[in-house]
């Protein structure tokens, strides 16, 4: 244990899903780090790992869509994030329709939004993907799933 442990440790963030599209080409992981970054204009950041099979074609796509689920959707989150897509076609198990410039917007969670990749910024061993919403939506209520109910969850691509 190193001392930002002690810090890191206590944290227990909402997680998300986050989907890219480039072409016929889908992929989409499990996000823990994500959040609102601007109030005007509204503008999030999500970050995604460069070992992530989603990272691959997310650097490549021109939006992104984030969904937020309930803790009773912790099957869907282990799809997400318990699969990689160069070896599982996630889409072909879950729910979605097309959105925004073709994103892949997934259905029955708990909020979702598609937005536009205005900038990248490498933070390291993650890039962080500023986007701005141009479309969004709501669905199921429930308390969003955290961290804290995905630790069961062995990483689909290991960092």
């Amino acid at each position: 244990m190193t001392d930002i442990d002690a810090f890191t440790d206590r944290l227990d963030p909402d997680m998300c899903v986050v989907t890219a599209t480039v072409g016929a080409e889908r992929s989409g992981c499990l996000v823990g780090f994500f959040s609102q970054c601007s109030i005007r204009p509204v503008r999030f950041a999500v970050w995604l790992s460069k070992a992530n099979h989603t990272y691959g074609l997310a650097r490549r796509a021109d939006c992104l869509a984030v969904h937020l689920l309930t803790r009773e959707q912790h099957g869907q989150a282990a799809l997400f994030g318990g699969r990689t897509g160069d070896r599982t076609d996630k889409f072909s198990r879950a729910a979605w329709r097309e959105g925004y410039g073709g994103s892949a917007v997934l259905e029955d969670v708990a909020a979702w939004f598609v937005g536009t990749v205005e900038s990248r910024v490498d933070g390291g061993d993650h890039v962080g993907f500023v986007l701005t919403p141009v479309e969004w939506g709501s669905g199921s209520d429930g308390p969003l799933l955290r961290l804290g109910d995905v630790l069961d969850i062995d990483p689909g691509h290991p960092a």
